[in-house]
């Protein structure tokens, strides 16, 4: 095997904390040819795609690599914004918020952002995460209910990136964070701040992502985690039985996915009369296609259609402080043990340079 080489390295240098905040990930424009290249790479990924490659590359390289670009691409101009992609931006200032929330705690620690598709890659910034002198690396991933289509593909990524170098960072992981207390209160408080300007609704949609059915059958804790989510969301928001209800969206081939599904539980909804929904979405911690075109046009679209009278989409969590909060409280007991608030000593480091250089070292 052959291994990177290692970035230079200067004795008595302090020894850093890391953390890599990672997403999906997202097109670089909203053009056919970079979603083909978009598409192309999370669709190869047979933790998304759990097909028999023989079965599954005809119809991805013949079939759907030339047909869904262009489609996509006309929804993604529908949301993108001056800045780029949504989740791109809301991705970024995450990370530089956490960072900066934790140096006011007293952490001393490199906080960067990647996307498991696209760019910034998963090996790009771990590698600058090596190179800034990080021998510690906590992974924590922007989904807060574990699947393995998302958290597990982007643990797959940081080993694959392990496996190709000679010195692997000490590296731990979060699995999910779908019933932390500070996550469901985050949501609680973006809900309540949402009614108290625009009033409450008669129903409550929880949409989270869907998934094939068969991965609950098969021991994805995603589903159940997802209505646990819930759950505890409805239990902060003192709703009512049967004033919140759980769904998932985002659909994909002809299989059976998760249900109940999001754009026609809302039609039913109108259909039996209800007026107004809100509908927020808590398994994505940033706004992006899916919450943006997919829930707040085109299923805002198809209940009033169906004759609701209004539709309230309630933003993702972005840059919300008192999620951010949440996640600092997260990342800190994740680094427990870890020396984030040792200062970096010069004369220590001095020292340890000079007993290098008695043993023939050069830096």
């Amino acid at each position: 095997m052959r291994m990177h080489p290692e970035p230079a390295y200067t004795h008595g240098q302090p020894a850093r904390t890391g953390i890599l905040w990672i997403n999906l990930g997202t097109p670089e424009a909203p053009t056919p040819a970079a979603l083909r290249r978009y598409l192309g790479q999370f669709l190869s990924d047979p933790r998304v795609v759990e097909l028999p490659r023989a079965l599954w590359w005809p119809i991805l390289h013949g079939i759907i690599l030339n047909v869904r670009p262009r489609k996509s691409a006309a929804k993604y101009a529908t949301i993108w914004t001056p800045e780029g992609s949504p989740l791109k931006v809301w991705t970024e200032r995450q990370a530089k918020l956490l960072q900066g929330l934790l140096g006011e705690r007293g952490h001393h620690v490199t906080v960067r952002w990647a996307m498991r598709y696209g760019e910034p890659a998963i090996a790009r910034e771990l590698d600058a995460l090596k190179t800034a002198g990080c021998t510690r690396i906590l992974i924590l991933p922007a989904y807060p209910q574990y699947c393995a289509a998302t958290t597990a593909s982007a643990f797959d990524e940081v080993w694959r990136w392990a496996g190709a170098r000679r010195w692997v960072p000490e590296l731990r992981f979060v699995n999910h964070y779908h019933d932390d207390a500070g996550y469901i209160a985050a949501l609680a408080a973006r809900v309540r701040a949402h009614w108290a300007e625009h009033g409450r609704p008669e129903r409550l949609v929880m949409s989270f992502h869907g998934m094939p059915a068969r991965t609950l059958q098969l021991g994805d804790p995603y589903h159940c985690e997802c209505h646990k989510t819930g759950r505890l969301l409805a239990e902060a928001l003192e709703l009512p039985p049967g004033q919140a209800v759980v769904t998932f969206q985002s659909r994909f081939g002809r299989a059976k996915w998760l249900q109940p599904y999001t754009e026609p539980t809302l039609v039913e909804l109108a259909r039996q009369g209800v007026g107004r929904v809100d509908v927020v979405c808590p398994g994505f911690t940033a706004d992006c296609i899916e919450t943006l075109e997919e829930i707040d046009q085109e299923a805002r679209a198809a209940f009033l259609a169906a004759g609701g009278r209004a539709f309230h989409y309630i933003p993702c969590l972005n840059d919300d402080l008192g999620w951010l909060r949440a996640l600092a409280d997260l990342a800190e007991r994740h680094l427990a043990g870890w020396p984030t608030r040792t200062p970096h000593d010069p004369a220590a480091a001095e020292a340890t340079r000079q007993r290098a250089r008695a043993l023939g070292a050069t830096m």
